[in-house]
């Protein structure tokens, strides 16, 4: 990973369970007055939207320290002014400060993260991870193109698996954190052991939020 190197205005959408991460895409459905307002301004300037999870669910919660940021890249303008989104994600972004603003919309200052978008797993990474993915998919009950799988660079596996991956929001935020694709990956091998076996002690489902 490299160092961040900009800093920045960034508008806001806190989103408890929803992460994106750089190269991946993220369908939203915008229909909050204050979000219209935040996408309405986004298209009228840069087509950014950063997102974020909130510490807790509640209004002007706390913010974690790490991010995303998004650029809109397809939008369906409702006849009711809500709006369909498809973000795409272009490079993590360590918050510095909450802003104060008279927007209806949250904004901080934040300083971009220049991730190494080619970095690669080891073929015993590679391996053990596909191997606990399958464990884990065969516990949950998912159908999963495993041929597919195999075609996706390592980069798209990891950080695919972990945006969508059916943990809490602390687990995703603690994948969205990890400084390295290796860490990330060993992080998500440890986050499906421990769901896995949670699971099967108490017949429970793993749930996003």
């Amino acid at each position: 990973m490299g160092a961040a190197a900009t800093s920045t205005r960034l508008s806001i959408f806190p989103l408890t369970g929803a992460v994106l991460y750089p190269g991946l895409q993220l369908p939203l459905h915008i229909f909050e007055p204050r979000y219209r307002a935040m996408v309405s301004d986004s298209l009228a300037r840069d087509r950014r939207i950063a997102m974020i999870q909130p510490q807790a669910p509640a209004e002007g919660a706390p913010l974690f320290r790490i991010g995303c940021v998004g650029r809109i890249a397809e939008v369906e303008a409702l006849e009711d002014g809500r709006y369909n989104l498809l973000l795409e994600g272009v490079c993590r972004f360590r918050m510095i400060r909450e802003l104060d603003v008279t927007t209806p919309f949250r904004q901080i200052e934040a300083e971009l993260i220049e991730d190494d978008m080619g970095e690669a797993l080891s073929p015993v990474e590679r391996a053990s991870f596909e191997r606990e993915a399958r464990h884990f998919a065969d516990a949950q009950g998912y159908a999963v193109d495993w041929d597919s799988v195999s075609r996706l660079d390592d980069m798209s596996l990891i950080n695919g698996v972990s945006q969508i991956a059916p943990f809490d929001a602390a687990a995703k935020q603690a994948l969205l954190e990890a400084a390295s694709l290796a860490q990330r990956c060993e992080l998500l091998v440890q986050l499906m052991q421990f769901f896995g076996r949670r699971d099967s002690d108490d017949g429970g489902r793993v749930t996003l939020q």
